[in-house]
């Protein structure tokens, strides 16, 4: 007996890159292995191909078999398309032939409907994320709002589970997803186990917010370099708009609208950014005290720390530096 069928879509007609590669690999690991000891009934995994059934090679020679082509997605219980070629979403060239229409029937059939990073522009060009909240790679978010105006895209968490249809962010937030599906179909006991004997939190805290690159985009106006460098390097300052419009032989209104216009973000805006990025810099990097990382990045007391990472980077600065701490070097 299985706990249900899974039909992982290869989507790749030209060869799988390394990434996609880890990506396909995930569903392979969590659905693919009987657990005997955890569960009687696990899954009946199987492998779609976009192209004829065969062989494909992706990065380094690899080479991987694939049994069945789209028609191998009807009567699946569960559909996981793990990407789409770089050229669909970079470029918005069209799904490889017959995937969108395979997509709508298996979900007018019932299967639940997952995406794993890029795979959210397959389920969005057939329509199975209109009027839905979805996510993807944080990378990929913007041109995913952008593309398609009737999925709510949120870049901030690392999956999405609205029911029938569930979307992760890259990379290793698909194993957090798949993880979540067992946790539904098995329980959390199983879903717990599986997770340890893989060597990963069963549960990560936060979202996709905490890798988010915060900074902004350097700005090519001359006449702004130079303050925006002299304001990176005096964050623990009480700076103000009008600290920096006076700096910068400006009005305010016309810093802002200087500023607005070179980086796509208000001088608020861009100082609470640059706070964040330099408070994250010094948990990665140092031990001083959550406090000192306050006084330091301008944020002030390790409550309004707490507070700014919570609220923007999903994590608290304690979680964050126990991600990301890099011992420096003796």
């Amino acid at each position: 007996m299985s706990a249900g069928s899974v039909a992982v879509v290869v989507a790749d007609e030209i060869g799988i890159p390394s990434w996609d590669l880890y990506e396909l690999s995930i569903p392979f690991t969590v659905f693919g292995k009987p657990q005997p000891d955890l569960s009687d009934h696990w899954y009946d995994l199987r492998l779609c191909a976009t192209r004829e059934p065969g062989q494909g090679t992706g990065d380094y020679g690899i080479s991987l078999r694939t049994p069945y082509g789209l028609e191998g997605l009807a009567g699946a219980d569960t559909v996981v398309v793990t990407s789409v070629p770089d050229a669909c979403v970079d470029d918005g060239a069209p799904l490889p032939a017959g995937l969108a229409e395979a997509l709508r029937a298996a979900h007018a059939e019932g299967a639940r409907m997952v995406s794993l990073c890029t795979g959210a522009f397959a389920l969005a060009e057939a329509g199975l994320l209109d009027g839905r909240r979805a996510t993807a790679h944080w990378m990929h978010t913007a041109q995913l709002a952008a593309r398609y105006p009737g999925v709510t895209v949120d870049d901030s968490v690392l999956y999405v589970d609205d029911g029938d249809v569930l979307t992760s962010a890259g990379l290793t937030a698909g194993l957090d997803l798949c993880l979540h599906l067992v946790r539904r179909d098995l329980g959390a006991h199983v879903a717990n186990q599986l997770a340890r004997r893989m060597v990963v939190p069963a549960h990560r805290p936060g979202g996709q917010a905490q890798f988010i690159d915060l900074s902004v985009p350097e700005t090519d106006d001359a006449g702004l370099g130079p303050v925006l460098e002299w304001a990176r390097a005096h964050l623990d300052r009480p700076l103000t708009v009008d600290d920096l419009a006076r700096r910068a032989a400006m009005s305010p209104r016309t810093f802002y609208r200087r500023l607005h216009a070179a980086t796509g973000t208000t001088p608020l805006r861009w100082l609470l950014n640059q706070r964040l990025v330099r408070a994250q810099s010094l948990l990665e990097a140092t031990g001083l005290p959550v406090e000192r990382v306050g006084e330091l990045s301008g944020l002030g007391t390790a409550n309004n720390l707490r507070h700014h990472f919570l609220k923007h980077v999903g994590v608290s600065p304690a979680d964050y530096r126990r991600s990301f701490f890099t011992r420096p070097a003796a």
